[in-house]
């Protein structure tokens, strides 16, 4: 039986179709697959790369500034959506305590803050709002940025270059940040990877706001509170204790940073030191 060009016409396009899946079929998955390989390379580069090479920085005063200044707005942003939650959580407990009902909308975002600070509750009450805003509370400017400093050398430690982690923080899952070159023989904790240096701050900040290990920073901060007095780094860094296996050393040695760079710690937007 004769084709005639329609059929021909068919039979050409079933054979470029089925060109374009073969190289589909061989060679993308290829290119894939050395993705795949290259997939961490890469992105520790590109997040790398987002990093200034502190190191290169010579003059201590220039470095200490723009390592400052880097981390800072993370820090500002952190802390006004922490004090935003905490806003919420005194207008809700003011509802309570005048006898109004909750709106769903009210209910839905409680429930949410209450998770993300790892806080459980049976019942919504003033008592375990109270209790909640001893977790919701920003985490003074200066000890943010003291630790961050400790904790990476000024920004050059290959965990601030590598994964945007500038505080130390760890994770146990195979695969999910950095394998410590000095890791003990029989641990397998990772040293986190974050996407931004603001993810790394809120991490941070949730962290000393919900871990039990922190309770002892939380309580300070909110005896603080009690008195009418603003949470200040010399006073909440005697809470970070359990941060380090130094401890007390650990704490001396913060204390020490903090009164030595006070003058790289006063935001130059501000007239006086920030809490």
């Amino acid at each position: 039986m004769k084709t005639g060009k329609v059929g021909l016409f068919t039979i050409a396009f079933g054979v470029v179709i089925g060109g374009f899946l073969l190289v589909r079929l061989t060679l993308i998955p290829e290119q894939e697959s050395e993705n795949l390989r290259l997939g961490k390379a890469i992105k520790n580069s590109a997040i790398e790369s987002k990093v200034p090479n502190f190191s290169e920085i010579k003059d201590i005063k220039a470095k200490k500034k723009a390592f400052f200044d880097f981390l800072r707005p993370s820090v500002k942003h952190q802390n006004a959506v922490i004090k935003a939650e905490r806003e919420f959580l005194l207008g809700i407990k003011s509802q309570i305590e005048s006898d109004k009902q909750l709106t769903d909308a009210d209910e839905f975002r409680l429930q949410q803050i209450a998770e993300k600070y790892q806080y459980t509750s049976r019942r919504i009450n003033s008592n375990t709002i109270d209790k909640l805003l001893v977790r919701v509370d920003v985490v003074p400017e200066q000890m943010v940025l003291i630790q961050a400093a400790n904790e990476t050398g000024w920004g050059s430690s290959r965990f601030a270059r590598e994964g945007l982690n500038f505080f130390g923080q760890w994770c146990f899952r195979k695969g999910c940040g950095l394998v410590p070159q000095s890791r003990t023989t029989g641990l397998s904790h990772e040293v986190a990877v974050f996407k931004t240096v603001e993810d790394s701050v809120a991490s941070y900040m949730r962290n000393l706001n919900s871990n039990a290990a922190y309770s002892v920073f939380r309580s300070i901060r909110a005896d603080m509170r009690a008195d009418n007095q603003v949470p200040t780094a010399e006073k909440l860094v005697y809470g970070l204790v359990n941060y380090s296996e130094r401890q007390e050393a650990y704490i001396d040695e913060l204390l020490e940073m903090l009164r030595q760079n006070q003058p790289y710690l006063v935001d130059k937007n501000e007239k006086t030191p920030a809490a």
